[in-house]
């Protein structure tokens, strides 16, 4: 991964309320000691290794290749740490608002069925200490594929993220691998998978960069 590698979001329209205009790599940590020295809010994903965790990145900063895109599942095994910098405007009239920086932290993918069992054990210790531990967290984002139930491995972080009163938010994504009707359908499993019936879920297409404007929106919420 390129350390220190600053790279500049695509253009914008002048109406969204939040803009990503730049992004770059800032440290890889497995340990407190490695974690970024600024101290800045953050904003968490984490999901199954195949989910399109590092797709949906790109399509929410709009820079090509900020986080790898990897054929191969269980690419990511340490705590990465990006710092982006947002243009926020008023919603009303779209004048600005001011700039906010603030780390997007991508989490090694859980349940690859190829990662050895002391390796599991490794990864669990310090995503747990970061998500314990960090003063910084804002929220976590949890990507969860649409199109299929929820895993034993979703539902396992799910629960506890919530016992440990983690802020989550359940994103699924791969929206547009299926239709609408299905997509409603799908959502409301992912809500009885989970145990929660008034659960909000942000559907997510990398590809068309649908529920991009809305995870921004939340995004906003938090650094406003």
């Amino acid at each position: 991964m390129e350390k220190q590698t600053e790279r500049r979001a695509a253009g914008a329209p002048a109406s969204e309320p939040v803009v990503i205009t730049q992004g770059r790599y800032i440290a890889s940590a497995v340990r407190k000691d490695q974690y970024p020295e600024r101290e800045l809010p953050e904003i968490v994903f984490i999901g199954r290794s195949n989910v399109g965790k590092s797709s949906l990145i790109n399509s929410l900063t709009r820079i090509r290749g900020l986080a790898r895109v990897s054929a191969q599942p269980g690419k990511t095994q340490t705590i990465n740490f990006f710092e982006l910098t947002a243009k926020l405007r008023d919603e009303k009239t779209g004048e600005e608002e001011g700039r906010k920086d603030f780390y997007l932290v991508d989490l090694p993918g859980y349940g690859y069925a190829k990662t050895g069992k002391e390796r599991r054990k490794i990864w669990k210790k310090f995503i747990d200490e970061y998500l314990l531990t960090s003063p910084n967290l804002q929220f976590v984002c949890q990507l969860i594929d649409i199109r299929h139930e929820p895993m034993a491995s979703d539902i396992e972080m799910f629960q506890w993220l919530v016992e440990y009163h983690v802020p989550v938010l359940i994103v699924a994504t791969k929206a547009d691998k299926i239709g609408k009707n299905a997509r409603q359908k799908n959502i409301a499993a992912i809500r009885r998978a989970l145990g929660v019936k008034e659960i909000s879920i942000l559907p997510y297409s990398s590809v068309k960069n649908e529920g991009r404007s809305d995870l921004l929106d939340v995004i906003r919420e938090t650094l406003v």
